[in-house]
């Protein structure tokens, strides 16, 4: 925070919310090595691995490394949302191709009245939380900032190196907040400000897709200094 008090304007509330996520984030990562970046909690957990070894069905990633990701498929805690999407006009096969499901499986999302099933969520390393994160940084800059060009999942690099990792993250971070620390007003009431192709931005003002990204940010941090307490906590 500046010395004349914190702003209050939209992009300096945003901004304060990111600095303050990422230098909390910073503390909480310090010290981290490469087994327990690595360890997997649970049996199934999900991870980064080598890319003979994945054992999800659409594991990603340009190298010798790549990260799990599952079979598509719309999680009950977004039917809400997509929902939403419907009411807001966008068409079936546009969200369709937003959660990379069929145009049945929307339909069915759609006309559902009950209560959905708690989503279930895969127990996640480190290195998935922290790849998953990195990936999706890079991507939406890259279809923000960049040339709009190249697949978000053949952006990161992954590696089982902790220290590698995190050196790479904090330089996608540092070039995310140069960017966004430049944005006018008109550019954030933007709809489609990003193009990033896995889901709703192009339809979105920019302003949601920045507050989004800084929740992305301190979800997973949080469920990045659980896992760690779980590590110091494991015997």
């Amino acid at each position: 925070m500046s010395g004349e008090g914190p702003r209050t304007d939209r992009l300096g509330i945003l901004l304060e919310q990111f600095d303050q996520a990422r230098e909390m984030a910073e503390v909480r990562l310090h010290g981290l090595d490469d087994e327990e970046y690595l360890w997997e909690p649970a049996p199934g957990s999900w991870s980064i691995r080598r890319r003979e070894e994945a054992v999800t069905p659409r594991a990603y990633g340009p190298g010798a490394w790549v990260i799990d990701k599952g079979a598509p498929e719309i999680p009950a805690s977004e039917y809400a949302e997509v929902a939403r999407q419907a009411a807001d006009g966008m068409s079936v096969a546009k969200i369709a191709e937003d959660w990379s499901v069929s145009v049945e499986r929307v339909e069915e999302v759609l006309a559902f009245t009950g209560e959905p099933e708690p989503d279930v969520v895969p127990v996640t390393t480190i290195a998935w939380r922290l790849g998953h994160l990195h990936s999706d940084f890079e991507g939406r800059w890259e279809w923000t900032f960049g040339e709009r060009r190249q697949d978000p999942h053949l952006l990161v690099d992954f590696t089982p190196s902790a220290s590698l990792a995190l050196e790479r993250f904090w330089a996608t971070l540092d070039r995310h907040r140069a960017s966004i620390g430049a944005l006018t007003e008109e550019q954030l009431d933007t709809v489609g400000l990003s193009q990033y192709p896995y889901g709703s931005d192009p339809d979105d003002a920019y302003i949601g897709t920045l507050a989004n990204g800084n929740l992305e940010l301190i979800h997973h941090m949080a469920e990045i200094a659980l896992l760690r307490d779980l590590w110091r906590a494991r015997r």
